[in-house]
């Protein structure tokens, strides 16, 4: 499923699920890819995410202190991914897809996250007033400068 990913997109979903295993969550959420996203600075997300004025290294913290209050589990090898994040990732997919990009990369696993208000990751982006409309065509902008280094 993930062979159209680009090397920073799957490090995001590693990072994701590494996240929720090293704080004894019970499952990957959307949080922990959005925390994933935080901290892969290399990606096109990245680049939107400071156009917005979104400082990464607060966004990680607030993450980190919203993921300590998960409920704790005994280590799991493997973590189920939420329902949301499920969704996240389809419709990152398919953002790439509207797009007619040939890889699914950060920027369009930042617009699926947005998708789904009901989300965790959506809400926090919400407070950071980020708007689908907005981030989309931001995403579209950086890609077609070359502002980023290509995932």
């Amino acid at each position: 499923m993930f062979e159209r990913f680009t090397e920073h997109a799957r490090h995001v979903i590693e990072l994701a699920g590494r996240e929720a295993q090293r704080f004894g969550n019970e499952y990957v959420g959307t949080e922990h890819l959005l925390w994933g996203l935080a901290k892969e600075v290399h990606g096109v997300a990245a680049t939107v995410l400071e156009h917005f004025h979104v400082d990464l290294k607060p966004l990680r913290r607030e993450m980190e202190e919203m993921l300590k209050t998960r409920p704790h589990v005994e280590c799991v090898e493997k973590l189920p991914q939420s329902v949301h994040v499920k969704e996240a990732i389809q419709y990152a997919i398919e953002e790439a897809r509207a797009m007619r990009h040939n890889h699914v990369g950060t920027e369009h696993i930042l617009l699926g996250l947005m998708h789904n208000s009901m989300a965790v990751a959506a809400q926090v982006l919400a407070d950071f007033n980020l708007d689908l409309v907005a981030v989309r065509q931001e995403v579209a902008r950086v890609v077609a400068a070359g502002d980023v280094v290509r995932e």
